[in-house]
């Protein structure tokens, strides 16, 4: 069944006064919210938004809304009912008419099983892309409203809406107009900026004035590695870390302190789904430009192909190493170093495939006979070739698990999941008394269990890297830092302006052991992209907040690096999980922010002083 309110429709343009008051308004189809403040929200009663539909919603699976974004900026759609208002993250393409078809199991129940945090909690569609990790959920069987907000909106965005309806069946999301959204280079075309490609005559011209100019950008007294010049301590030929005059460091294979000046997802592939969605783009990037799953496509390495020419993954590789290094980049990360020729600059290797097997949120069966068998196998598969690496910085067991807060859940899908040694643990377990403190109880003991077993495997397998430990994203409360003490360095994902000295603090109480940053970022929602976990207004303010964010972090005792998110701009028609966050250093035509590249040469030639205590750091807030 799919209801439809049709009839002649009155334009209503709703503006919200400054502030955090919610402004409820009589509402007839089509209906606009600009939104100028922060926390702001507008609510329409259902019944006048559509008089035919119900409030009952219990029959239905989705809820289909025709709207149009004035910007990319990400807003919450919210289902108002007695019992509260559940809200989910919308990320829509600006400037287009959009039929979302949003199934209402995301407001109903909580998310579901995902290895981690972003496989957990985004959701890929057509024509947005949604994010379920916040706002609640409840019973649909009293939908009183509509409700729209945007938090800390950049500009006056605008959202307005057109059709409200609810379906039974999945009708299929659409862009209504304006197609195609992507131009030949990978850009949106709903959209102009300082830089946009227009031709590649164009794009080679930028090209060429980069190469001339990146002679001129340096940071200066670092020795191969990265590390600093004047600051020695014992070499060893592999990177270690040691406490000195109580502040902690990396010390590189040479012998110099290093701070990780680190570069995630530095590679050519940043590939976006093109299956089912042709229509969205002006032209696809040529087969056989890289091993690709079918279905996918990369505009980023079809650009590298047009600068570099036959040889373009070997001369791409130089040329990062060259950016890295001017840039005064010294670690960078990309998930398995997959790609054909890698740039020569210290990475950080993240280990995966612990998950084969019976794993529910993350976790394996830690307790099935051939558990550390298989973690044998996989860490000698990842560490063998690399033991004798000097340029592998250490290796990260983990990333973002998405259980801590949910123990109890993890329980339940354990519970309902097929038989296992896992399930007949906690059946027996939870015999005796099932409480949310033992759910707890459980999962931080097969946790352990999860820790122990891969450190001594990788321990054994390669004795000379130091092992970073596990990503965390959140939720690394006290009694989950008890697991992690097997650990070289403590590390943790944190988006914010900058990491709370007192979390800082309180970890490294707990832990005793150096902290690396391993990703944060800033964006703001420009070029048919969102902006981020943490959006500026503008790229200046992307630029500040770097600086403010590398150099606070700097400026504690304990933290010995600070890992950017990342090389490059994600695909505007989003990643595999249809997350599109303008964050690059890099965007999709490879040109440099040069707003960024400034920011990070002065901090980098700051960063030893900072770190030892002889200057103290910007307190520039990104705005």
């Amino acid at each position: 069944m799919f209801n439809h309110f049709s009839g002649l429709r009155k334009r209503l343009l709703i503006l919200l006064a400054v502030g955090s008051v919610a402004v409820l308004a009589r509402a007839a189809l089509p209906v606009q919210a600009a939104f100028t403040g922060t926390n702001q929200e507008t609510r329409w009663p259902l019944a006048e938004l559509n008089p035919g539909l119900p409030a009952d919603w219990s029959g239905y699976k989705f809820v289909v809304i025709e709207f149009e974004a004035s910007s990319s900026q990400r807003f919450n759609l919210g289902l108002e009912t007695p019992a509260g208002c559940y809200k989910k993250l919308i990320g829509p393409f600006p400037g287009v008419w959009t039929r979302a078809v949003i199934p209402l199991r995301f407001y109903r129940s909580p998310a579901g099983n995902g290895v981690d945090l972003a496989a957990t909690f985004n959701q890929p569609h057509d024509s947005y892309w949604i994010n379920i990790h916040h706002g609640g959920y409840g019973p649909l069987t009293n939908v009183t409203g509509l409700v729209v907000s945007i938090r800390n909106p950049i500009g006056t965005p605008t959202i307005e809406i057109r059709s409200v309806a609810l379906a039974t069946n999945n009708l299929r999301d659409a862009i209504l107009n304006g197609k195609p959204l992507i131009d030949e280079f990978g850009q949106y075309t709903h959209a102009e900026w300082p830089g946009k490609a227009h031709t590649l005559g164009e794009l080679k011209g930028t090209w060429a004035a980069e190469e001339r100019d990146l002679q001129t950008v340096q940071v200066t007294n670092r020795d191969g590695y990265g590390g600093f010049l004047n600051a020695r301590a014992r070499a060893t030929g592999f990177f270690r870390v040691e406490r000195i005059h109580g502040r902690w460091w990396f010390v590189d294979p040479d012998g110099h302190l290093f701070f990780s000046d680190g570069m995630n997802g530095v590679g050519i592939t940043a590939v976006t789904r093109i299956q089912g969605r042709r229509d969205l783009f002006a032209a696809l990037p040529p087969a056989g430009l890289l091993p690709l799953a079918p279905g996918v496509a990369s505009f980023y390495a079809w650009n590298l192909e047009r600068r570099f020419g036959e040889d373009w993954p070997a001369r791409w590789a130089d040329m990062a190493t060259r950016r890295l290094t001017a840039w005064g980049f010294n670690t960078m990360q990309n998930w398995g170093r997959g790609n054909p020729v890698e740039p020569r600059v210290p990475y950080a290797f993240m280990m995966e495939d612990w998950q084969t097997g019976n794993s529910i949120m993350g976790l394996p069966d830690v307790y099935a006979n051939d558990f550390a068998r298989r973690v044998d196998q996989l860490a000698a598969g990842q560490l063998d070739s690399r033991r004798n690496d000097p340029y592998m910085l250490g290796y990260f067991i983990g990333n973002e698990p998405p259980w801590p807060g949910r123990e109890s859940q993890l329980c339940d899908a354990i519970l309902a999941g097929p038989q296992s040694a896992i399930q007949a643990r906690l059946k027996t377990f939870l015999a005796r008394a099932d409480t949310l403190k033992r759910r707890k109880q459980f999962v931080l003991a097969a946790f352990k269990v999860y820790v122990d077993t891969i450190n001594a495997a990788t321990r054994r397998h390669d004795p000379h890297h130091l092992n970073l430990g596990i990503r965390f994203g959140e939720g690394a409360g006290d009694d989950v830092l008890k697991v992690t003490r097997g650990f070289d360095v403590f590390s943790l994902n944190d988006y914010s302006d900058a990491p709370a000295r007192t979390m800082l603090d309180r970890i490294y109480s707990k832990v005793r052991r150096p902290i690396l940053i391993g990703e944060f970022h800033f964006g703001t929602p420009e070029r048919g992209m969102s902006g981020g976990l943490v959006p500026t207004s503008s790229q200046a303010e992307r630029a500040a907040g770097y600086r403010y964010y590398v150099e606070q972090s700097a400026a504690d005792p304990a933290v010995i690096g600070a890992h950017w998110f990342q090389w490059l701009d994600e695909p505007v028609t989003g990643r595999r999980d249809g997350e599109n966050y303008n964050i690059g250093f890099i965007d999709v035509t490879d040109q440099p922010y040069p707003e960024m590249v400034a920011a990070a040469v002065v901090t980098h030639n700051r960063l030893f002083e900072i770190h030892c205590g002889q200057i103290a750091p910007t307190d520039r807030k990104p705005r």
